[in-house]
């Protein structure tokens, strides 16, 4: 039996791809790069294994943008929609921003991550685990 799919899109719609799940983890990130890249306080991104990304419409609309000097950062030349985000640290795996999707994945947003980072104009009202620090993944005093 095949694993369960879901698609999404750019917002244009020039883009479309597909994911297999599972997805290994769902996080709210409130880093400074997430921040600007998508003009936000936050972004939720949810990561899968690379394989299990198909780009099904569009590849050649994709624009890769390299963030830092571990991460590249993918969007759509057309429309500027954000999609994609992968690093060297974390290799064979491919975060996807979570409202890019058209349809549910397998889990809820698991943590904040880079939450010492936040906009101080954001205000959180879950009860969501806050990691933070030098790598943006320690745990935070609340």
């Amino acid at each position: 039996m095949a694993e369960p799919s879901v698609s999404g899109s750019c917002l244009c719609g020039n883009v479309a791809f597909s994911i297999r799940l599972p997805t290994i983890a769902c996080v709210h990130c409130h880093c400074t790069m997430c921040q600007r890249h998508h003009g936000a306080g936050y972004v939720t991104w949810f990561a899968v294994a690379s394989e299990n990304v198909v780009i099904t419409s569009g590849a050649e609309q994709v624009v890769r943008f390299q963030s830092s000097d571990h991460g590249t950062r993918s969007f759509c030349r057309r429309c500027g929609s954000s999609l994609f985000c992968d690093s060297t640290h974390q290799p064979g795996r491919i975060d996807i921003a979570l409202a890019s999707m058209h349809g549910p994945i397998d889990r809820r947003p698991q943590v904040h991550i880079y939450f010492d980072d936040r906009a101080d104009w954001v205000v959180i009202g879950d009860d969501l685990p806050r990691l933070g620090g030098a790598s943006g993944l320690e745990p935070l005093e609340r």
